[in-house]
């Protein structure tokens, strides 16, 4: 059960200056350069409400700055005949691992795969970031699927 010390809301345009800081630190951790023209295009589609990419955040407080993030959206799965959630970036800030914040934000993403009727949540992680496959492992299953990348150029 998420700590209740922590509550989930959707990204607000306020959070801007704190979602870079926490989108950077994502990227960086990934060792995925985070430009000006990446951050303005994902904060672009993420204040879309047409855009497939929807944003949520973890803070202490309503008006607390946001400690961590989750980028989401929803995916067919003509194998299974259903709509999934993929979650694309998952991050929380380095102070505040192991505080709940992580799980405040899983259990979100659970309560809106269950009011929307998708029927599961998915995502990828590194199989080194043990730290986050730890808490991962509390709440879903593993799968033994490998991803592949195909880059459009020969």
């Amino acid at each position: 059960m998420p700590d209740p010390n922590w509550i989930v809301t959707d990204l607000r345009p306020t959070d801007h200056d704190t979602w870079q800081r926490l989108y950077t630190g994502y990227c960086d951790f990934y060792e995925v350069p985070a430009n000006a023209e990446k951050l303005d295009r994902v904060w672009g589609w993420l204040n879309d409400p047409t855009h497939e990419v929807n944003g949520i955040v973890v803070r202490r407080h309503e008006d607390a700055p946001a400690s961590g993030l989750a980028h989401y959206r929803a995916f067919a799965r003509p194998l299974h005949g259903a709509i999934g959630c993929y979650l694309d970036d998952l991050f929380v800030a380095p102070q505040d691992r192991g505080s709940g914040a992580v799980d405040a934000l899983l259990a979100q993403l659970r309560h809106l795969a269950r009011t929307n009727g998708w029927d599961v949540v998915r995502w990828i992680t590194s199989d080194t970031n043990i730290r986050a496959r730890t808490a991962y492992d509390r709440v879903a299953t593993a799968t033994n699927l490998i991803t592949y990348n195909m880059s459009p150029q020969e």
